[in-house]
């Protein structure tokens, strides 16, 4: 266990930035129960890509990448244990290779397992991730081991937590056998895929829907099980597809100074690489999921509920295409679906969700970035939820409206840390408590 003083804490993206004294990287449950244990003030962290304020803000701080192991497998119940700093892409890779898949993955796979579950990392046309989990180890504020089953009303709490009731140590996640997608692309207007949306959940195992502002397009991505024998032509486009995230920072570059620039590149980009069928095949994992981030970006998303969705979209776009505002988007707007489930800080909690990205690719600019208040705006006037892991401003009083169960979370985390030592600055004025922070903010 190594230990560091006087040094910076640095976000994925490098907008925030903290002075701590104190480092730990552990390998061990009982190294990362005696951190916890001897220190006042403490948060952790993997790899620093949260656009949210949550990993950072204490004088001590725990990297968890290092307690990254594989525990074990059951065959016959189709589980695997972990610990949580393992990466999501080496979990995934893990069970792929003994033939199992996790049914719903997200879009990104190199964030740890425990920040992943801590801010309710999804995929789309299934649950959250951390609803395939069926039991875990809470390291509490104490040291104290906790063992929490899919049978105990605890977990319903603990699935989302922002890592504010303990600590993640140990996750088994229940699997599935692994199956094969045939996967189609294509663009659609507006008009034609946003009434179709229901249908298609019914008829496709997969669907996401990458929204194009200021076009008028979507591009729409459908995917059905098929035989793994079954042969697909294979389609990916042209060539220079893969050249998008370049093409994007170049015509994004100064958009901070001249956000008008935003809708003609979106039309540019739009007509370059949204404008062509595609069409594959591959396991959920190999099809569905964007291995990696190309470069730095800010992200802000936020859900509603399915049968709201045309309504608030409608809304939304009317709004960002008023050229009196300056809320220009970059594209693509992600949109996917999230069956509804009963864990309290869920964005499906107890309700079919429709969620929405949205994406400032000028990372060092995206405090000044118009778009994530319009669509904050919008989404809470109807009741949406923000994502845990990326930008909002919302708070305890809005927050308090949109999740049925945040004064019982709130409570639960008084009682399971009541000394607030899981708390940094950023989080205490999300649950509105008064607690004496010592963060020492790096500012620019």
């Amino acid at each position: 266990m190594k230990q560091k003083k006087e040094n910076t804490w640095v976000s994925w993206n490098e907008n925030l930035k903290y002075n701590y004294d104190k480092l730990y990287k552990i390998k061990s449950e009982e190294e990362l129960r005696e951190v916890i244990a001897t220190n006042d003030k403490i948060r952790f962290f993997g790899s620093k890509q949260s656009s949210s304020d949550i990993a950072a803000g204490t004088d001590s701080l725990i990297d968890m990448t290092g307690y990254n192991k594989i525990v074990s497998y059951d065959d016959d119940e189709k589980t695997i244990t972990v610990q949580s700093g393992l990466i999501l892409g080496e979990l995934l890779e893990a069970i792929e290779a003994v033939g199992w898949c996790i049914p719903c993955l997200p879009d990104i796979n190199t964030i740890t397992i425990g920040g992943a579950l801590a801010t309710g990392t999804h995929g789309t046309s299934g649950k959250l991730l951390c609803e395939y989990m069926t039991e875990c180890t809470l390291v509490l504020a104490d040291g104290s081991i906790k063992k929490i089953t899919d049978k105990d009303e605890l977990m319903d709490a603990v699935r989302v937590s922002l890592g504010m009731l303990g600590v993640m140590s140990t996750i088994t996640f229940k699997c599935e056998t692994e199956y094969t997608l045939h996967v189609k692309e294509r663009p659609e207007s507006d008009s034609e895929w946003l009434p179709k949306i229901k249908e298609r959940l019914k008829t496709h195992d997969f669907l996401r829907i990458l929204w194009l502002p200021h076009t008028d397009k979507g591009y729409v991505i459908t995917g059905d099980k098929i035989d793994p024998n079954k042969e697909v032509i294979e389609n990916m486009g042209p060539s220079y597809l893969k050249h998008r995230r370049t093409a994007s920072k170049i015509l994004y570059k100064y958009t901070h100074v001249f956000p008008w620039i935003t809708a003609i590149a979106n039309k540019l980009l739009y007509r370059g690489f949204f404008n062509s069928k595609k069409e594959h095949k591959g396991s959920l994992y190999q099809a569905t999921v964007t291995k990696s981030r190309g470069s730095t970006l800010e992200l802000a998303e936020w859900t509603i509920a399915l049968d709201k969705f045309p309504q608030v979209f409608e809304e939304l776009k009317t709004e960002i295409n008023k050229w009196s505002n300056k809320s220009f988007i970059h594209i693509p707007m992600d949109v996917r679906f999230v069956q509804k489930d009963n864990s309290w800080l869920s964005y499906a909690y107890q309700q079919d969700t429709v969620t929405m990205g949205c994406v400032s690719r000028n990372a060092a600019t995206a405090d000044t970035y118009e778009a994530f208040k319009s669509v904050e705006k919008v989404f809470l006037k109807h009741g949406g939820r923000p994502h845990w892991g990326k930008r909002f401003e919302a708070k305890d009083a809005q927050l308090s409206k949109i999740y049925p169960k945040w004064e019982a979370f709130k409570e639960l985390r008084r009682e399971l840390d009541p000394t607030n030592k899981f708390l940094n600055p950023y989080l205490a004025k999300l649950v509105n408590e008064k607690s004496k922070m010592n963060a020492r903010k790096v500012i620019a």
